[in-house]
């Protein structure tokens, strides 16, 4: 099997920032290459190639590798050659990326570039990787070429609104933008020069876009440095945080586990795919969520907050029945609650429909999390391989009693600012 090497990624285009240049080094390899060998083989390769440095395995359609060479992180990514268009797989792009963003620059384009992604990381929305779920590189620099400078995209985004925004840098569908619009799902769709049937920015979650609309705005309103190299977050002590949560009158509730056996990306996927599937079950169970969180050390700690509006409900709520003019509604309703073993009061009349009050199932946000996680929580949508940790071990905090993590991970205490403050750090107070 003969591979050829290439250096992709901004090093290539000479669009990296100043004191982080990450180096993308692809193994391209014949197509004829088993799937069953591709990530594997390339892996071992790579680990032999940096043997002696600090190594991270990585995964994204399939694994690759992260070395740390004299303090510069390499990222070693195997690829199939083929040509334009016969992708295999989701790597095979990008070194036609390389080629088609090369030639269209020059010194102030680089320098544009440059402007926009330290923009992009100052405000935290840099990186395709799924915790960031923001903007790549080649992304940032499509931008650019699209709208001539950092300036331009910024004053474009500005007037972006909540509908799906469309560039088409090489006209693929030109007069047919609504069928862009059915292809692609995104808010943000960028199709990709060398590719027209994938959005170079499906990896945008509506987050990050939408932090990118408000940071460019303010911006523009009021260029700062602090937009680019933003002050570093001071985190509160133990003491500062308890008052800070007891001030809010809120119950803060944090789901903490321990190591998953995955890669991060793997990792950070199934955290939020487990943090939305439990703040609906705490809402179907009427506990109003005001807002959430996810921090981990991708080692050996994960944090899921959940802020609740009250940590108890009263033990009954009203639940409206059907009108009476839908008749056969009425007979199921009343035979669902007349004597039933829940039902308080009722069943009654009122302005014209059936009214019951009812026993709730869960009155303390603990004792739902706890009742339901006991077991791993895969009934009530808990991803996959976090349900196996869980299962094992999990723990509840409430409120202050977190504040025993903080001796141990300043990078959590660090976090738990930054959600007390709640504001980010590019707006200004001005």
């Amino acid at each position: 099997m003969k591979a050829t090497v290439r250096v992709e990624g901004s090093v290539a285009k000479d669009t990296w920032l100043s004191g982080e240049p990450d180096i993308d080094v692809f193994m391209r390899l014949p197509r004829t290459t088993p799937r069953e060998a591709f990530g594997a083989v390339c892996l071992d390769v790579a680990k032999k190639a940096t043997r002696g440095y600090r190594q991270v395995e990585r995964f994204a359609e399939h694994p690759y590798l992260e070395a740390f060479v004299d303090n510069t992180r390499v990222n070693i990514v195997p690829c199939y050659r083929v040509r334009r268009g016969e992708w295999v797989s989701a790597t095979d792009r990008t070194p036609f990326h390389t080629d088609y963003v090369k030639p269209l620059l020059n010194d102030q384009l680089r320098g544009e570039i440059r402007l926009l992604k330290r923009f992009m990381k100052g405000i935290g929305v840099y990186g395709a990787e799924i915790r960031v779920g923001g903007f790549s590189g080649y992304l940032c620099e499509l931008l650019t070429l699209n709208y001539g400078s950092f300036t331009e995209v910024l004053r474009s985004v500005a007037d972006w609104r909540e509908e799906a925004s469309v560039i088409d840098c090489e006209g693929y569908y030109k007069s047919r933008e609504d069928e862009v619009k059915k292809i692609f799902e995104e808010p943000l769709v960028v199709v990709d020069p060398v590719d027209k049937g994938r959005n170079a920015a499906s990896a945008v979650r509506k987050e990050c876009l939408e932090e990118f609309i408000a940071a460019s705005r303010e911006f523009l309103k009021k260029p700062s440095l602090t937009f680019f190299y933003p002050r570093e977050t001071k985190a509160l002590d133990a003491k500062e945080v308890v008052k800070a949560m007891q001030l809010r009158g809120s119950a803060m509730i944090f789901v903490r586990f321990g190591r998953v056996k995955v890669v991060s990306d793997v990792l950070w996927g199934q955290l939020y795919k487990t943090r939305r599937s439990l703040r609906k079950m705490l809402e179907q169970h009427d506990f109003k969520v005001i807002r959430d969180g996810v921090w981990s050390d991708e080692k050996d700690l994960n944090v899921l907050l959940f802020e609740v509006e009250r940590r108890y409900l009263p033990t009954i709520k009203r639940h409206l029945g059907p009108p009476l003019r839908k008749r056969a509604e009425c007979e199921r309703f009343l035979r669902k609650h007349l004597g039933a073993t829940r039902t308080v009061s009722g069943p009654r009349v009122e302005e014209g429909r059936w009214v019951v009050e009812i026993k709730r199932e869960y009155t303390d946000v603990v004792r739902l999390l706890k009742d339901k996680l006991r077991t791993g929580g895969r009934r009530v949508g808990v991803a996959d391989l976090i349900s196996q940790t869980v299962a094992k071990n999990f723990m509840v905090d409430v409120n202050e009693t977190v504040v025993r993590l903080f001796p141990s991970n300043s990078d959590f205490a660090r976090f738990l600012t930054e959600y007390l403050k709640g504001r980010p750090g590019w707006l200004s107070m001005g």
